[in-house]
């Protein structure tokens, strides 16, 4: 056996560090995990402040141990590469992993162990956890808004034929493939219009008027991110192309509208959308406060969705317009068929981040009269049988959206991976 370095961990005797390494880091993730779920402490008999800082000594030690460049063990290269790859990193690490440990048990008490379910009133959530009976009462009014009990089987019928609709791509056959962008661009918003107008809002086929006073909560959401979704990013490519255009008033016009909209915050927008626009219009004249938002999100969004888009039509090498025109391709076609699509590829993570802050700035939309989830969380809170559970309702916000940006996200990465091609 050759002679053992502590101070400098290698290969040559790799099993002896990698042993010494996890002990002590198991050691000190043990010592933790007992005080904090068992109230038992490995280093008790120390002085307190010893004992305290002894665990963050043994695992900073132990990640010093295993830190053995090109071991040979793929999963322990990896570990290194990730977390471990110095001292400050593996001390940040470490502290990571002790406060997730730390906050576990009392995240555990509140949100599972000590909570309420059960019941259908205040009285029930009289303990230390959280009140989910407050969720479970308010479920509806935070799925739907103030739509009426028993026409909310309209949304979800709309809801479901849209998804069965917009999934028909994973169907199409290879004859029909090429009629997708114009199904997605053109006929499905058509389709989406046309059920969320006659459908949810009502007064054809029979069904009662409902008035988007009374939509809300997290239906309204979805409603208002898809529409603005399908709306800002044609607006966005346009301004986009237009901002590079020859044409110097294409040109100025395009930069105009993208500087403006992104000088101006979302709330500003909103309001003007809400209080100012109406001034200007005809007094006969109407246009409902949704539509005013639906807009006015779309164009604050098409800004941003152009400056990514542009980014990307920038990053393409000179040559591919070269080749296109080189082929005989005019404007459009060289754009539709050879730039965009590998531009728009190369912004994949880009775009996603802004359709991904587009669902995050729905809230927003209180500032016309709407209430979708957070605004119906708002008002939740104030009412008199329900005061003082402000904590549950954002957490039961927060989850939502989590998941639903989660997905998005995790959406995008996967198209990337699709289309990613070695340049």
């Amino acid at each position: 056996m050759s002679k053992i370095n502590f101070l400098k961990p290698d290969k040559t005797n790799l099993n002896i560090y990698l042993f010494s390494g996890f002990f002590l880091f198991f050691i000190s993730i043990l010592d933790v995990f007992l005080n904090s779920f068992f109230s038992f402490n490995l280093t008790g008999f120390l002085p307190g402040f010893l004992s305290f800082l002894l665990p963050l000594i043994l695992g900073f030690i132990g990640l010093y141990l295993i830190r053995i460049e090109l071991s040979g063990i793929k999963q322990l290269d990896l570990f290194n590469k990730n977390i471990n790859t110095n001292n400050f990193n593996a001390f940040l690490s470490l502290l990571i992993i002790f406060v997730i440990i730390k906050s576990t048990p009392p995240l555990l008490s509140w949100f599972v162990i000590d909570a309420s379910f059960a019941g259908d009133s205040k009285d029930v959530c009289s303990g230390t956890g959280a009140c989910w009976t407050y969720i479970k009462v308010w479920l509806r009014r935070f799925m739907y808004g103030m739509y009426p009990n028993a026409e909310q089987w309209r949304i979800n019928l709309s809801f479901i034929a849209l998804a069965i609709l917009g999934s028909a791509g994973y169907f199409a056959t290879n004859k029909l493939k090429k009629y997708l962008t114009l199904y997605y661009v053109v006929i499905y918003p058509i389709i989406a219009f046309i059920f969320i107008y006659y459908l949810i809002s009502g007064g054809a086929f029979g069904l009662d008027w409902v008035e988007t006073g009374a939509w809300g909560g997290l239906s309204l959401t979805f409603i208002i991110s898809f529409f603005c979704l399908i709306f800002c990013f044609p607006i966005g490519m346009a301004f986009a192309l237009g901002r590079r255009s020859g044409f110097p008033l294409i040109r100025y016009i395009s930069i105009g509208f993208i500087e403006f909209w992104r000088g101006v915050p979302l709330i500003t927008v909103l309001f003007m959308s809400a209080v100012m626009f109406p001034m200007f219009l005809p007094q006969d004249f109407f246009i409902d406060k949704l539509v005013r938002a639906i807009i006015a999100i779309s164009l604050f969004e098409a800004a941003y969705v152009a400056e990514v888009i542009r980014g990307g039509l920038q990053a393409l090498p000179r040559g591919q317009y070269e080749a296109a025109k080189s082929l005989g391709m005019g404007y459009w076609k060289m754009h539709i068929f050879v730039i965009l699509p590998q531009a728009l590829k190369l912004v994949i993570p880009g775009i996603a981040n802004t359709f991904l802050a587009l669902v995050k700035d729905t809230p927003l939309i209180f500032v016309v009269g709407l209430l979708e989830i957070v605004g119906m969380l708002n008002l939740a809170k104030t009412n008199p049988k329900w005061l003082g559970f402000a904590m549950e309702g954002y957490v039961f916000a927060a989850i939502i959206f989590w998941i639903i940006c989660y997905a998005m996200s995790k959406y995008s990465y996967n198209l990337e991976q699709k289309y990613k091609t070695d340049r």
